[in-house]
């Protein structure tokens, strides 16, 4: 039996060879070589450790604390160009206009980007003192003038009929009498919605029928408000896709008949960017005195509230918080700055 077991082993071992040449099993092991591998005698640079170091530290933090502990000290211009790309992204994320963001960056640039000085500003007075002069805060003072005749205009469905119902409603308890005028004469069951809230308020509406020139409405009521010796007119209009010429036009004409003393834009704070383009066109195209921003309570990202003033130079004067005639709030701009900090 062991006879038998050698033999095997040495065919074994022959076999072996054949495979791998002349080598024995114990030949074919892998070579390991003695020589130690080569350590770079160059230095890591303290700059380099600690960039690494803040690197590692800032991916453990989130958005907001990892923006401002790159901006700590002074950084170089490439250095801001990569931390603000990230800031950039949020900020346009949350509809902010493109034009708020280059002011902020440039505002930021000029702050943390070159030699160190003894007296810096915190990234959070950084963007305090920009947004602060991005916001323009309207305060709608109660005129003298009899009456005073206000517009509204602004796109289909961003709540402009009742935006007006809840001025009017503002005004009354300041001991104001108005008349409504139901200048949507295109939209089918817009005299009836404005029907509706001068019921609710005892407000008297002027109209005409359906089809009928918007501009002659306004020109109806504003003579009915001076019969009557009455403190406002608000002119009702319909939405007017900013794009729409034609109807853009016939805006211009109530406006030219009636000669408002204060024209409020309204544009609904949901749509964001949307709102700042339609702000845009129609102050462009008609022109406007103020901002009323409606859905302003359940508006999560805020950038029409900071963008809209900023784009047409306007003041936002009211916020629509909610669907009650109460809900129609003055504009306060710190209390904005506060939820932005």
């Amino acid at each position: 039996m062991l006879g038998f077991l050698k033999k095997k082993l040495k065919n074994a071992v022959e076999e072996v060879k054949k495979k791998v040449g002349s080598e024995t099993p114990e030949e074919v092991k892998p070579k390991i070589s003695k020589k130690a591998p080569k350590i770079s005698k160059k230095p890591v640079s303290k700059k380099q450790v600690r960039k690494e170091v803040i690197e590692e530290e800032t991916q453990k933090l989130g958005f907001r604390e990892r923006v401002k502990q790159r901006f700590i000290k002074k950084i170089s211009a490439s250095e801001f160009e990569e931390i603000f790309f990230e800031f950039e992204m949020a900020l346009l994320e949350n509809n902010v206009a493109q034009e708020v963001v280059e002011k902020l960056k440039l505002d930021m640039k000029k702050e943390f980007v070159g030699e160190e000085t003894k007296k810096r500003r915190t990234l959070e007075k950084v963007i305090l003192d920009s947004f602060n002069e991005i916001l323009i805060e309207g305060k709608f003072k109660i005129p003298t003038k009899k009456p005073f005749v206000c517009m509204f205009i602004g796109v289909n469905g961003v709540g402009k009929t009742t935006s007006m119902a809840k001025l009017a409603y503002y005004l009354q308890k300041k001991k104001k009498k108005l008349v409504f005028a139901a200048s949507d004469t295109f939209r089918a069951a817009s005299i009836e919605q404005l029907e509706k809230h001068g019921n609710k308020l005892k407000i008297k509406v002027i109209k005409h029928s359906y089809g009928a020139d918007a501009a002659a409405v306004s020109f109806d009521a504003i003579n009915y408000a001076k019969k009557h010796n009455l403190n406002f007119v608000l002119i009702d209009t319909a939405g007017r896709m900013h794009s729409n010429k034609n109807l853009m036009d016939e805006l211009k004409k109530i406006k030219r008949v009636s000669n408002p003393d204060f024209v409020f834009f309204v544009a609904d704070s949901l749509t964001g960017n949307d709102a700042v383009n339609q702000a845009k066109t129609f102050n462009e195209e008609i022109g406007f005195d103020g901002i009323i921003l409606t859905k302003s309570d359940v508006d999560q990202k805020g950038g029409a509230i900071i963008s809209v003033s900023y784009v047409t130079g306007k003041p936002i004067y009211f916020l629509g918080m909610g669907q009650n005639y109460k809900d129609l709030k003055p504009f306060k701009k710190q209390e904005i700055l506060n939820k932005i900090i």
